[in-house]
This record gives C-alpha cells, structure tokens and sequence, in this order.
C-alpha cells in the first residue's frame, strides 16, 4: 500500500510528463510507419466504417434515433460516427493492452524505467485519435445539423468515466497479458461482442425493455448515451448515470494500478 500512495498516478504522471509524450508520440508514428497515406488513415478508417455502417443501419434496416430532428441519413451518420469514436478509445486500449508489456521487454529489465507510463501512453494515443475524429464530427453536425450546442461543454467530464474505465482496465490486461498469453485473442472476441451490446447502431429503445438491464450492464451504454447527448443531441447528461460511472470506473481504476504495481515485480521473471 505504501507503494502505490508513493507511485500514485498523478505524481507518476506530473514526474514523467516528458516521457509520457513522448510514448504517445511513438505509439502514434508506429501505428501507420511505412504507410503511403500514414496519419491519414485515422481519418480515413473511420469514415470508410461509418459509410458502411451508415448504409446497412438507416438504408437497410432502417434504423431511426430517438431524438433525431431531421431522419436524415446525415443525422444517422453523425449519430453513429459519435458512437463508432467513443468506443474507440475503449477498444483501442483494452485490445492493445495485453501485448504492451511483452511488446516492450527491454523496458521490463530496466530497474528505474516507470512500467506505469506504458498504458497512459496508450490511452493517450487513443485519446488523440478520438479528437481528429470529433473533429470530423463537429464539422459534420455544423454542415448539416445547423451548429454545436452549448452542452458540448459537458463532453470533458462524461468522458472521464471512459478514460478512467480504459486506463483501469489497460493496467488489469498487461499485467495480465504477461503470465496469460491467450488473453490477447479472448479480448479481442470481448470487444467485438461488448460493440455489438452497446447501443452504437441502434437506440436502447430498440431493444425489448425486458432486456435492456442486460445492455445496461455494459459499462460503455451509458458513457456513449451521454457523449452522444451532450455532443449530438444538446442534451444535459444523465447525471444518476454519470455519477455511477464515474464511482464504477474510479474502483476498476483503483484495482487496475493496484494490481499492476503488485505483479510487476514477476515482469522479468516471465519475460
């Protein structure tokens, strides 16, 4: 215990400020080096995903918002591409995180290197990628929803649950990723099947109400449910959720960094 109040993660961060930026700069030129259009397939990915998608949900099954003005296929895409980013950075994080130890073994063996930094840096990569894409988000609802709302401004504090859940459960996965090799493969079919369980391509109203408890125990419904009030919709957030979430992801947090300081030490004994 007294370990992890002297490695806290704010002094950690505030400490290794420097270094940290520059983990996230590399984790951000690594995923794309050697490629023709580099940095430009963050943008390019998740618009070729959100025409896909777009066109299956609104075209095809003729999916409807609940708090759509327009039903324009426009509004559904603007919708859905809110959505398509948040889960970004929780799937970007949970899915990489099982390898972000075994990737960088040097660093293991390295006494004074602070392992703490890797799944920030991680979650920080995340975090820019999401902010190009909210980017294109935004440019999008001015176009052809006619501006940005002033809950907007609320966007900072509903997507602290998301960060603090993904930081948490990144620490909890490379450690894990370490002494449980196969965990990388389980996670990613996880991922897929929490995508599907989280009201991205369809309102909660679409599902049975006897089995909307059931998506509701996903933590990521109710964070993509607020950011897509405050950014879309000019909705207030749901502030009974937003406190819940942000008790919930706060525990997995406090467990995730508990966790990781106290297996660290077996690190270089496995690797």
């Amino acid at each position: 215990m007294n370990e992890f109040i002297s490695r806290n993660i704010i002094t950690l961060m505030i400490k290794h400020r420097e270094l940290v930026l520059q983990f996230i700069k590399r984790e951000l030129i690594t995923k794309y080096k050697g490629s023709f259009l580099g940095r430009f397939w963050s943008v390019i990915t998740p618009l070729m995903m959100l025409t896909i998608y777009t066109y299956v949900f609104s075209v095809i099954f003729k999916g409807k918002w609940d708090f759509a003005v327009t039903n324009s296929k426009q509004e559904f895409a603007i919708t859905l591409f809110c959505g398509m980013l948040v889960y970004s950075v929780f799937s970007e994080c949970v899915t990489k995180a099982p390898t972000l130890i075994t990737s960088n073994p040097n660093y293991v063996k390295k006494v004074v290197f602070p392992l703490e930094i890797l799944p920030v840096s991680l979650l920080g990569s995340a975090i820019v990628n999401f902010l190009i894409g909210l980017c294109i988000l935004l440019v999008g609802k001015i176009i052809f929803l006619g501006g940005i709302s002033w809950t907007l401004l609320y966007l900072p504090l509903v997507l602290l649950p998301l960060i603090l859940l993904s930081l948490g459960l990144a620490y909890i996965f490379s450690s894990l990723g370490v002494f449980l090799r196969d965990l990388e493969h389980s996670i990613n079919i996880i991922v897929q099947a929490l995508y599907m369980l989280t009201p991205i391509f369809y309102p909660v109203t679409a599902v049975p109400a006897e089995l909307r408890g059931i998506l509701y125990i996903n933590p990521m419904t109710g964070i993509v449910e607020n950011v897509r009030n405050v950014v879309v919709w000019g909705i207030q957030p749901n502030f009974a959720n937003l406190g819940i979430q942000m008790i919930v992801s706060l525990i997995i947090l406090f467990v995730g960094y508990w966790w990781f300081l106290r297996t660290r030490k077996g690190f270089a004994d496995v690797l």
